[in-house]
């Protein structure tokens, strides 16, 4: 880059002493922008009077600056930055002046000549500031600024036109006078007035007659707000929103839009209806699985086989973690089920059919909260299912405390669920699961694994892995999930 010399030499029309001078200002140039926080430029006259040549800059570093690059040795033009060139000519400081940078963002400019010894002007000092913000304010707020009246004309040659726009609208539009006598009507409107049973032209009755006398009389003629009415007739909802119309201060009518919602009415009352069916048939289900449970524990009193009883448990619990999800939907109505409460109450009812009388396990819940859809829910609770009843009958077989962990994780695409305990271990417990899944090592009586091995592979789509010492066993479940938001948990 040229230094300040050899651009006052190459651009400017400023002698050997003057250009001394400007060096000397530049060593100041960097505080002085810190100070200010702006951007800080020196310009120099060149031989062109409508240009001055930029031979020293800095940027604040206590404030973001305007510039992505440096803009020294470049022109500025009396067009984009007008205070300079005028100070150069003038000898007169400017404050607030705007412009525009040699990168076209919109600048405020404080700018003040620059004097030599013997007085004459040899460059300008211009502190800059970026507006752009305020300017497109500004801008907006002149766009808003139209007057009353130019909107009342707007909206009344809009109005009585009948071209082809109106065919576009679906709501239906009436003008009236200030003592709201109706002056118009389009043929959305009068369309909607024939369906509740006004025949005739509009034009010159009141409002109150078109609404069957429900709107209070001069309500519509109101300075400076929008008056909304939702009035039904019959099957028939509308909706009215009408604004004054003024003229030079003064309301001379008003304009009221009509918009039909009979069918979204509808539409919501429908949505209501089989709303309440899937939540009854969710109850239903759950009373149906509640029965079918209710019937195998009588089966299961009546054998007197240990292995037959075992397994009458095993398939109560699983039916009833069915039946947990069904409450669940009935209750909330929706699809999603917030899959810890469904945790735990699996998990208390697992320790409490699996364990002895004299044990004391405890459950703790933490991680992330996971909103899963209910057919993911149903799969996920049969997994805990066997993952906490395992647990309980193998890995505290012999022992009178436990504590079993579940948590949960979500990372946007991936969820992931844990199921740790501190028992004595796979191998100690005569191997109930193999060690590892990974491996594939033997082991005894592996239906619990398979089945969650795979709930998880055929209907999650994910994996499963089983790491087990003398210390306890961890099960980590990871599937495909797209998150709609969690929470922290960590509640015993």
């Amino acid at each position: 880059m040229a230094t300040i010399a050899e651009l006052c030499t190459s651009g400017t029309v400023l002698t050997f002493e003057e250009t001394r001078y400007i060096e000397d200002l530049a060593r100041c140039l960097q505080l002085i922008a810190d100070v200010s926080q702006s951007d800080v430029f020196i310009d120099c006259p060149t031989a062109d009077k409508s240009a001055a040549l930029v031979v020293a800059q800095a940027h604040p570093a206590t404030f973001p600056s305007l510039y992505r690059t440096s803009v020294v040795g470049q022109l500025a033009y009396a067009r984009n930055e007008p205070a300079v060139l005028f100070s150069l000519v003038s000898g007169q400081p400017v404050v607030g002046s705007r412009g525009i940078s040699q990168e076209q963002i919109a600048i405020q400019q404080n700018v003040v000549p620059i004097r030599s010894p013997a007085g004459k002007v040899i460059g300008v000092l211009i502190m800059e500031q970026d507006i752009s913000e305020k300017v497109e304010q500004e801008r907006n707020v002149e766009r808003l600024l139209e007057s009353n009246e130019q909107l009342s004309r707007t909206l009344l040659t809009v109005a009585m036109s009948e071209g082809s726009m109106q065919s576009l609208m679906h709501e239906g539009i009436i003008l009236f006078d200030d003592k709201e006598i109706v002056t118009y009507t389009n043929p959305q409107a009068r369309g909607m007035l024939e369906g509740i049973g006004q025949t005739g032209p509009a034009e010159g009755r009141a409002l109150g007659e078109l609404f069957s006398g429900r709107l209070e009389p001069g309500s519509f003629i109101r300075q400076g707000s929008v008056v909304s009415e939702e009035i039904r007739f019959g099957n028939t909802v509308l909706v009215l929103k009408a604004v004054s119309l003024y003229r030079e201060q003064r309301a001379v009518g008003g304009l009221m839009l009509v918009h039909d919602i009979s069918d979204l009415i509808e539409k919501e009352k429908q949505i209501l209806i089989q709303s309440a069916v899937i939540k009854e048939i969710h109850h239903r289900v759950k009373n149906n699985l509640q029965t079918v449970s209710s019937l195998l524990r009588l089966q299961m009193r009546r054998t007197k086989h240990a292995e037959v009883a075992e397994v009458y448990r095993d398939s109560i619990n699983r039916i009833n973690s069915i039946a947990v999800i069904h409450e669940m939907l009935a209750h909330e109505g929706t699809d999603t089920i917030p899959f810890r409460d469904v945790a735990e109450r699996i998990a208390r009812n697992a320790i409490s059919s699996t364990s002895k009388p004299d044990q004391s396990i405890r459950v703790r819940l933490n991680g992330s909260e996971l909103d899963l859809p209910s057919d993911a829910a149903t799969t996920l609770a049969l997994a805990v299912n066997e993952l906490i009843h395992n647990g309980v009958k193998h890995a505290f077989a012999d022992r009178e405390t436990g504590e079993i962990t579940i948590t949960f994780g979500c990372d946007g695409q991936l969820a992931s669920l844990i199921v740790s305990d501190n028992g004595c271990g796979m191998e100690e417990a005569g191997a109930c699961f193999v060690a590892d899944t990974e491996t594939g090592a033997p082991g005894r009586n592996r239906l619990g694994l398979r089945i969650v091995e795979t709930l998880v592979t055929d209907n999650l789509g994910g994996a499963m892995t089983i790491r087990s010492d003398a210390a306890g066993t961890r099960v980590q479940i990871a599937f495909p999930f797209r998150e709609k938001g969690h929470k922290e948990v960590d509640r015993p």
